[in-house]
């Protein structure tokens, strides 16, 4: 895939989906800045596999939720590589409960760690992104978003926001040559659904068609192609990766 842009920004990468972007990305051609918010030896690692293979790689720490880190953080960057030409909002985090026994408390941290940091993100993306007439920003929302799902009020409330505010974005950013899209990963491979046991992974299986859980790197080349110029004529949509679980 080609890109026109030379770098990209992806927020929560130093683990898990958010990190094997990180190393699609990079492979690619991008120069990869690594956002984390804690345990920054877990990003170095990460930072220094990347460049082991030859590619190009930075890390950047902050909170996606504090606002004046985050734009601390992007100016870190311009001042750097001069520009920013992606950006991956992929920061979140979850707190199952129970609607009726969720707090407010519980529901509001999820909102700020999913929603309120891509909010900053694609704002302050699109300022800087508008300057040079250029940009692409992925969303990584959830199947949750688009379907619900019990113990999951918080959650559902996070993606699903995101992905109706990338489609109000990608109707501001169109304008300025930048686009908002959001990818929507099922059931995917991580170190959680690792845990699970073998009975509840057989029987999460069955409802999905193909059969089997997404590998990160189906989401991280999702990602690649809606930033990339092959997807140039393509905003505001959400890209399913899901293995048919919800079409």
């Amino acid at each position: 895939m080609k890109f026109s842009g030379k770098n990209v920004l992806i927020t929560g990468a130093s683990r898990s989906i958010g990190a094997e972007i990180a190393r699609v990305l990079a492979a690619y051609g991008l120069k990869v800045w690594i956002n984390y918010r804690s345990k920054p030896e877990i990003a170095d690692a990460l930072k220094a596999e990347i460049e082991s293979n030859g590619h190009k790689a930075a890390v950047v720490g902050f909170d996606a939720t504090d606002e004046e880190a985050f734009i601390e953080g992007l100016k870190l960057i311009t001042q750097s590589d001069g520009e920013l030409s992606y950006l991956v909002n992929n920061a979140g985090i979850t707190n199952d409960k129970l609607a009726l026994r969720m707090k407010t408390e519980d529901f509001m941290q999820v909102i700020d760690a999913n929603l309120k940091s891509c909010f900053i993100g694609c704002r302050e993306g699109l300022k800087l992104m508008s300057k040079q007439r250029f940009g692409s920003i992925v969303n990584i929302a959830s199947i949750i978003g688009e379907r619900g799902n019990a113990g999951q009020t918080n959650y559902a409330a996070s993606k699903g926001g995101m992905i109706a505010m990338s489609k109000s974005f990608a109707y501001e950013g169109a304008s300025r040559n930048v686009r908002f899209n959001c990818v929507t990963p099922g059931f995917i491979q991580t170190d959680m659904t690792d845990s699970l046991s073998d009975e509840i992974k057989e029987n999460y299986k069955k409802t999905i068609p193909l059969a089997r859980f997404g590998q990160a790197h189906e989401v991280a080349e999702a990602v690649a192609f809606l930033l990339s110029d092959s997807a140039s004529y393509i905003t505001g949509e959400v890209l399913k990766v899901n293995g048919g679980l919800y079409m």
